[in-house]
C-alpha cells in the first residue's frame, strides 16, 4: 500500500492587482489623485514654517533697514542676495516675514475652526435631539446671523472688544459655528430615529450620553469637512481683517497686512512687495480648499466598496 503525499501548492507572489486591493482605501484614493498630493505638499511646507519660524527664517521679521528699503527680489537686476524675495518700505525682508506670518494665519485658523465647531457640534445635537423651543431659538439666532455678512459682523465684533489674537480667533468662532449647527441638526434630526438610538432610550441611557456616544460619531464625517474647509475661510477672513487693521497689531507680521502694506507700491512699481503675501494666502488657501475636497469624496458613502 503506497503512502498518500500531500501535495502543498507552491507560494506565489500575489498579482500587482490583488496587492493593490490590499492597499488602504485612503491610500489608494490619495494616490489616484495627483492634486491632493500637491495639496498635502503645500501644507506640510506651510506648517513646518509656521511652526519652525524662527529656524528657518533668514532674517528677524521686525529687523529692517531703511538703506535696504524696497529692494527688489534677489535675480532681479539690482536685487540683493540676501532677501531672496526683496524687501518692503522698511527694508524688511519680506521671505522672513511671510514665514512668520504662517505662525498667525495657522493659530487663527485653526483655533478659530476648533472653537466654532465645538459651539456650533453642540448646538446643533441639542437642537436636533430635542427639537422643541431649543431647536427653534438656536435656529432662530442662526438665521438672524446668517442674514448679516460674517465680515461685517467681524468687523463689528472687533470693534468692540479690540485688536489682538485672541479677540480675532473668538470674534472668528463667534461667526462661524453656525454651518456646523445647522448641518449637525439636519444629520441627528435623522439618526434621532434610528433603531440603535430607540434601544438606547428603552435600556435607560441618558440623553447627554447618547447624543455624545451615539449620536456624534456618525455625523463626525460631515464635521469634518466643514472643518476643513472653515478653515481656509478663516484663514481669508483673518487677511482680510489684518488688511483693515482690525487683526493683530501692527507690529506682528500678517499676510494680511503685508498685502494692506504694499497697496501703496502699486503706483511706484514695487510689485514684490503685496505679491508674495498674496500668493502665500492663495496656495495655503488652495491647499486647504483641495483636501477638503478629497476629504469629501473619502466620506462619501456612495464611494465605498
Amino acid at each position: 500500500m503506497s503512502a498518500s503525499v500531500a501535495v502543498v501548492p507552491l507560494a506565489t507572489p500575489a498579482s500587482p492587482g490583488l496587492r493593490k486591493q490590499r492597499r488602504p482605501r485612503f491610500v489608494s484614493m490619495l494616490m489616484a489623485r495627483p492634486t491632493t498630493l500637491l495639496a498635502v505638499a503645500i501644507l506640510v511646507l506651510v506648517i513646518a514654517c509656521g511652526v519652525f519660524a524662527p529656524l528657518v527664517a533668514p532674517h528677524a521679521p521686525r529687523q529692517g533697514d531703511l538703506i535696504d528699503s524696497k529692494l527688489p527680489p534677489s535675480w532681479l537686476a539690482e536685487g540683493d542676495s540676501r532677501f531672496l524675495l526683496g524687501t518692503d518700505e522698511l527694508g524688511r525682508d519680506i521671505l522672513s516675514r511671510i514665514i512668520f506670518g504662517a505662525q498667525v494665519s495657522l493659530t487663527v485658523g485653526f483655533s478659530a475652526v476648533v472653537l466654532a465647531g465645538a459651539i456650533g457640534v453642540t448646538l446643533g445635537l441639542v437642537a436636533g435631539y430635542f427639537r422643541g423651543v431649543a431647536d427653534d431659538v438656536v435656529m432662530r439666532v442662526a438665521d438672524v446671523q446668517l442674514a448679516l455678512p460674517q465680515i461685517l459682523m467681524a468687523i463689528a465684533i472687533l470693534a468692540v472688544l479690540g485688536p489682538g489674537l485672541k479677540n480675532v480667533i473668538l470674534t472668528l468662532a463667534i461667526t462661524g459655528w453656525v454651518t456646523y449647527a445647522r448641518v449637525v441638526r439636519g444629520e441627528v434630526l435623522s439618526v434621532r430615529e434610528k433603531d440603535f438610538i430607540q434601544a438606547a432610550r428603552c435600556i435607560g441611557v441618558g440623553h447627554v450620553k447618547i447624543m455624545f456616544r451615539h449620536i456624534l460619531p456618525n455625523v463626525v464625517a460631515s464635521i469634518i469637512v466643514i472643518a476643513s474647509f472653515a478653515v481656509a475661510g478663516t484663514i481669508l477672513a483673518e487677511a482680510a481683517l489684518s488688511f483693515l487693521g482690525l487683526s493683530v497689531g501692527p507690529d506682528v507680521p500678517t499676510w494680511g497686512g503685508m498685502v494692506a502694506s504694499g497697496r501703496d507700491q502699486i503706483i511706484t512699481g514695487q510689485w514684490w512687495i503685496y505679491t508674495f503675501p498674496g500668493l502665500a494666502i492663495m496656495l495655503t488657501v488652495l491647499g486647504i480648499n483641495l483636501l477638503g475636497d478629497w476629504l469629501r469624496d473619502y466620506f462619501d458613502p456612495r464611494l465605498r466598496t
